[in-house]
């Protein structure tokens, strides 16, 4: 880890990657958390080893810069997912906090990235780019979950956070998918009926090599995109909390 003077916030970049151990299992030769972000492996499941990630202090603050790199080897498999939700809260410092995620995924590897939701804190403001690249043959569960303000901020009528979030996929060298949503406090036209409405909990499930995820139910907010190619389907919905993300999701037990 390397920390930058107190006055410019914290500076941390975690590593990990997972190779084939020529075993028939997936070894981790690089597993180093760093500053807020540490890495637990735990027992593997499908034949892919699985990391959580685990928050060890309050972090994203205002001003930190944080980065987070995953890598999967040709023919490798590997499951993330994390113990808690990831809280942006204000900080000490001005602007906002910087997290960014880099995903790389090697010719016939898989990436099956599901960790617990975002969340913007009221006064917080959180700048999130995950780049992920795929060689051919890669195959990817990709869950991404957001959600503006903490149970108790509604309860007690502060705002929300702010959650400026940029998703960019290339596959074979050429761009699948780039996107960008500006949400909360600050950005135009957030709350209104073109983009969350009454909702403050929004998500995706990018999959790419998988058979896509069923057809959202009626008169959910919720819509299936197939991408090109035809093996790369992206699922998006929102929804006024998290548990129901969850489900529009797919996702299994829904956060806590």
């Amino acid at each position: 880890m390397t920390a930058a003077p107190a006055t410019a916030g914290l500076r941390a970049h975690a590593r990990l990657r997972a190779e084939p151990d020529g075993r028939g299992t997936v070894a981790l030769p690089v597993l180093a958390g760093a500053g807020p972000i540490a890495l637990r492996r735990t027992r593997d499941t499908d034949g892919a080893a699985h990391v959580v990630l685990i928050g060890s202090m309050a972090a994203p603050l205002g001003g930190d810069h944080l980065t987070l790199t995953a890598e999967v080897a040709d023919g490798a498999a590997l499951t993330v997912t994390s113990s808690a939700a990831t809280l942006s809260l204000p900080g000490p410092q001005p602007g906002p906090a910087h997290l960014a995620v880099h995903l790389t995924v090697g010719a016939d590897a898989r990436l099956d990235w599901r960790p617990e939701p975002v969340i913007a804190a009221s006064g917080s403001h959180l700048l999130l780019h995950t780049r992920i690249t795929l060689a051919p043959g890669a195959r990817l569960r990709y869950r991404e979950e957001q959600v503006l303000g903490r149970h108790h901020d509604r309860v007690r009528g502060a705002v929300p956070g702010r959650l400026t979030s940029r998703l960019t996929v290339r596959r074979a060298g050429r761009l699948l998918l780039d996107q960008q949503t500006d949400l909360g406090p600050g950005a135009p036209g957030w709350d209104g009926p073109a983009v969350l409405g009454p909702h403050r909990s929004t998500g995706q499930l990018l999959t790419v090599g998988h058979p896509p995820p069923p057809e959202p139910p009626p008169g959910a907010d919720a819509v299936l995109l197939r991408l090109p190619p035809p093996d790369a389907v992206l699922l998006t919905a929102a929804a006024p909390d998290a548990l129901t993300l969850r489900t529009l999701l797919g996702g299994g037990a829904a956060p806590a």
